[in-house]
């Protein structure tokens, strides 16, 4: 049985025809406006083959629009939209900047910083050039080659805004958990220096000791703050803050040794002190001038997980193996979670076992 494309190219109309029965026409003869859920339905190799079809092979551009009606005239089209050329289907991002460098220079940076977020999804820069159509601001037209296997376009889309995004961060310095994750692995944390300390980034300037148990507590700690948190968190071990009025910001970058065992040494405290395990816990080594940083990154955890128990407290600078802290982050500093917000959590728990329901107020 033949399978139905999901995107076809009618010559009579000059417009591309989805599978639900939606046409999609452009301005020009080599460019289409599509809506971004009608990516959703679209797979990658037929996308492809209709372009072909539309140009004889030639170079198309599709665009994409958040506009509720499309309108292939005054609908406002994404920065990040698909290109055609020379019997491949890129994803296209157009990034915008005030800042101008030499272009070479300009080419490789984007393509370093993008580099580690690209190859986790089975993609790669292709080409990186100046758009000459733009003078004030400066566009540079990002050409990613991403493997459609088991993809749609949409799938595809959202790399690209990924990409936009991290671009875009670099520029400004407004970063989020993700973006500021992305940063460090692609060799960049010295975007990070006068950034403040937040709900989810908390710096270090040096390991924790890890041969003592005070160490393993705190850096049990440290990632239970985040697990219990709603935003989750990054924990970056060769970094300095610094006091500032109204908070801390990020004051250096100092990088700390590394061995064979390093990583292991944090994740073993970590799985002896913190229950339950949090969920992609990633603890992973950023290769900077100097040494390394450990950079900790703690996913946004399930809420049937919370809290998180650390074995061990430190009490006036004593450690008491015996007993069990209970931390979470907000804003920049670190608070207890009560007593009567544990009692509560713990009977519900043990009437929705007993009853099959939890007691109402």
């Amino acid at each position: 049985m033949a399978t139905v494309k999901s995107v076809m190219f009618d010559r009579e109309l000059h417009k591309l025809v989805l599978a639900n029965g939606e046409s999609r026409g452009g301005i020009d003869v080599d460019q289409f406006l599509v809506h971004v859920d009608d990516l959703i339905i679209m797979r990658p190799t037929d996308l492809k083959n209709a372009l072909k079809r539309a140009m004889d092979g030639g170079d198309v551009t599709v665009n994409i629009t958040h506009d509720e009606s499309v309108d292939e005239e005054y609908s406002i089209g994404e920065p990040v939209s698909f290109k055609y050329s020379g019997g491949s289907l890129s994803v296209s991002v157009g990034h915008a900047t005030d800042e101008y460098e030499d272009e070479k220079n300009t080419a490789e940076t984007f393509s370093t910083l993008l580099a580690p977020y690209l190859k986790r999804y089975r993609a790669s820069v292709t080409k990186v050039e100046m758009n000459p159509n733009y003078y004030h601001p400066l566009m540079w037209d990002i050409e990613i080659s991403c493997s459609p296997r088991g993809r749609n376009t949409a799938d595809l889309f959202r790399i690209g805004e990924g990409a936009l995004a991290l671009l875009q961060a670099f520029e400004s310095g407004e970063l989020t958990r993700e973006t500021t994750l992305e940063l460090l692995r692609s060799g960049n944390a010295q975007v990070l220096i006068g950034q403040e300390e937040g709900p989810w980034l908390d710096v270090k300037s040096a390991h924790y000791n890890l041969q003592s148990s005070s160490g393993k507590i705190s850096i049990a700690q440290a990632v239970a703050r985040f697990a219990n948190a709603e935003h989750g968190g990054i924990v970056v071990v060769g970094m300095r803050g610094k006091k500032v009025p109204g908070g801390e910001v990020i004051s250096g970058i100092c990088p700390v040794p590394v061995n064979g065992r390093t990583l292991r040494s944090y994740q073993t405290a970590i799985e002896h002190h913190l229950y339950p395990p949090p969920d992609y816990l990633d603890i992973e080594l950023v290769p900077v001038d100097g040494g390394s940083l450990v950079v900790l990154h703690i996913p946004p955890q399930p809420e049937e997980y919370k809290p998180f128990l650390v074995s061990g407290a430190i009490v006036d600078g004593d450690v008491e193996g015996a007993f069990i802290s209970i931390v979470r982050r907000r804003g920049e500093s670190s608070i207890p979670i009560t007593a009567q917000a544990v009692h509560a959590t713990l009977a519900a728990g043990r009437a929705l076992l007993r009853r099959g329901e939890i007691p109402k107020n």
